[in-house]
């Protein structure tokens, strides 16, 4: 079985993502939500809610958890996972900021 290449992607300065906010971006084709949080940590995840296909960037920051925009469902932004049973985990992707840059793994 082939293993996946990993691929370090510049998305944007670190001032651009207001906290507590998310912000879309595409990476290889794919939606991926960026967000900040008040602390200063910037968390990704994919960017379509797995239950209705809501887009996350338009969501909020409950802590550690992105809220959908459009039924509340709450998910993980360590592990992906969701607040409410049976409903599929977002995937999550490792984010640096270097020198007010940031910068995400796929």
């Amino acid at each position: 079985m082939p293993t996946a290449t990993l691929t370090q992607v510049k998305l944007c300065v670190l001032d651009d993502l207001p906290e507590g906010l998310g912000r879309a971006f595409t990476v290889g084709g794919a939606p991926i939500a960026v967000f900040r949080t008040r602390t200063g940590t910037v968390l990704a995840v994919d960017g379509v809610c797995p239950h209705k296909g809501a887009p996350l960037a338009d969501g909020m920051l409950a802590g550690d958890q992105v809220v959908c925009p459009y039924h509340a469902f709450k998910f993980d932004t360590r592990t992906g996972e969701c607040d409410q049973p049976g409903t599929c985990a977002l995937k999550t992707y490792p984010v640096e900021v270097s020198a007010g840059v940031v910068v995400v793994t796929v």
